[in-house]
C-alpha cells in the first residue's frame, strides 16, 4: 500500500508561498494591483487609470528595487558605525571641546579623554602598545613633557590645556 504524500499549502508544487514570505507578499500585493486597477478606470475614467497605472508602477519599482537587496545598501536611514565614541564626531563638537579646553574658565577634560584615546588608537596601531599595559614604553614614545597630559591613571597637571601644548599634542601624535 503506497501512503501518498501529504502537501502543505506552502509546498512549492503548489505554486503558493507560505503567508508571511516575500514572495507572498507580492502575490498579495500583484493581486491588489491587478483589481485597484479596473476600480480606479470606472470611479476615475481614463484620468484615474493613467494615475493609478503610474503609481502602481512606481511602488512596483520601489517594492523591486528592495526585494532585489538595494535596500541593504549604505542609506541615509542607515546608522553609521561608531569607532571611538558613544555619538559621532563633528568638526563643531571638536571646535567646542578644544574651546573649553583652553578657556581659563572652561574643563579640560572632554579634550584629555579624546586625546587620550587618539594616542591610544594610534600607539595601538603604529607600535602594537596597549596603553594601559605598556605605561613606560607608552610615556617614551610620547616624550616626559607631554605624558602627563596623555597618562590614563595621571590626572590633568592643569585646569586648562596651554596653547602650546595643545600644538605639541597634537604635532606628537601625528609624527607618531
Amino acid at each position: 500500500m503506497r501512503i501518498p504524500k501529504t502537501r502543505t499549502p506552502a509546498d512549492p508544487a503548489d505554486g503558493l508561498a507560505a503567508p508571511g514570505s516575500v514572495r507572498h507578499s507580492l502575490i498579495e500585493l500583484t493581486v491588489t494591483a491587478v483589481l485597484a486597477e479596473p476600480l480606479l478606470a470606472l470611479v476615475g475614467g481614463l484620468t484615474g487609470a493613467g494615475a493609478g497605472a503610474v503609481l502602481l508602477t512606481a511602488a512596483a519599482l520601489v517594492t523591486a528595487r528592495y526585494v532585489a537587496g538595494a535596500g541593504a545598501l549604505e542609506t541615509v536611514l542607515r546608522r553609521r558605525p561608531r569607532l571611538m565614541e558613544a555619538h559621532e564626531p563633528g568638526l563643531g563638537d571638536w571646535r567646542w571641546t578644544v574651546g573649553q579646553a583652553t578657556d581659563p574658565e572652561g574643563d579640560c577634560r572632554p579634550l584629555r579623554t579624546r586625546l587620550q584615546r587618539l594616542y591610544a588608537v594610534r600607539l595601538s596601531e603604529v607600535h602594537g602598545l596597549r596603553l594601559p599595559a605598556d605605561r613606560d614604553r607608552a610615556a617614551e614614545l610620547v616624550g616626559p613633557r607631554l605624558w602627563p597630559w596623555v597618562d590614563p591613571e595621571a590626572t590633568a597637571p592643569a585646569t586648562t590645556v596651554p596653547a602650546v601644548v595643545l600644538r605639541a599634542l597634537v604635532d606628537r601624535l601625528e609624527s607618531l
